[in-house]
């Protein structure tokens, strides 16, 4: 499969998995999860935030919401036309970009950059990942920091499903997943079904351990490398929910 018809290119898989993807129990999160970032990374509300894949912008418009000057970027136009027309309705200043995560740097423009929710490891060449890693280094200020949140591979392993369903709303959603490469990428064919409909997409994500993550940062030139089990700061063991990386330039 070619570059441009990878599924993360493809704007009809992202929004088929829209209301998925941010489902009512996730916007719920949404304030909880900001407040435990801001916690772990200590945003003091003259920061700059750059809100790398946000998505419809759940993180970005909540952190403006609450008096942070958030920059939002991601891929898919639609996402980014959403958050936009939320911004405008709700009065807040959070800013919106259209780009490739591979692509979006500007140096010394941030003192926080987030990439939550699984947003990394989408690409077949792992030297895709590092460029991003790379440009988010450049895009901070000395003594910024770069947070990933995604599912470690110690934690895909530990409770790996092979196939599971749920329902939302009124359509039906199907995943079958298996590992490849020794664990280095999952593989998921999601089967979604509403009324007569039915679409099918195959995904392959790259996973990541602790120590694959953080020496990526590390190699990328963070000076400081810190890894958590979840948003809260809890320790990366048997009990971890999230792999969590913090940066700091």
């Amino acid at each position: 499969m070619s570059e441009q018809n990878s599924w993360h290119n493809q704007d009809k898989f992202w929004e088929l998995f829209e209301p998925i993807l941010f489902n009512q129990q996730r916007q719920s999160s949404t304030k909880v999860e900001v407040e435990q970032v801001v916690s772990l990374l200590k945003i003091q509300h003259n920061d700059r935030i750059l809100d790398l894949c946000c998505g419809t912008g759940r993180h970005s418009l909540e952190m403006s919401q609450q008096g942070f000057d958030v920059v939002g970027v991601d891929r898919t136009a639609s996402f980014i036309e959403k958050a936009k027309q939320k911004a405008e309705k709700n009065n807040l200043k959070a800013e919106f970009i259209v780009g490739d995560m591979r692509e979006y740097c500007q140096p010394s423009s941030f003192n926080i950059v987030m990439n939550l929710f699984g947003s990394f490891g989408y690409f077949e060449d792992p030297d895709d990942d590092r460029q991003v890693v790379e440009n988010m280094y450049a895009s901070l200020y000395p003594g910024g920091r770069f947070l990933i949140e995604t599912m470690g591979k110690e934690i895909l392993a530990r409770g790996f499903q092979e196939r599971e369903w749920s329902e939302e709303g009124d359509t039906l959603v199907l995943a079958e997943r298996k590992p490849q490469q020794h664990w280095g990428r999952i593989q998921t064919r999601w089967i979604v079904i509403k009324g007569n409909q039915r679409v099918e997409h195959t995904v392959s994500v790259r996973s990541y351990s602790a120590v694959e993550l953080s020496s990526l940062l590390a190699d990328c030139g963070f000076a400081k490398v810190q890894v958590y089990g979840d948003l809260e700061g809890l320790d990366y063991d048997q009990g971890a929910k999230r792999l969590v990386v913090i940066g700091t330039k």
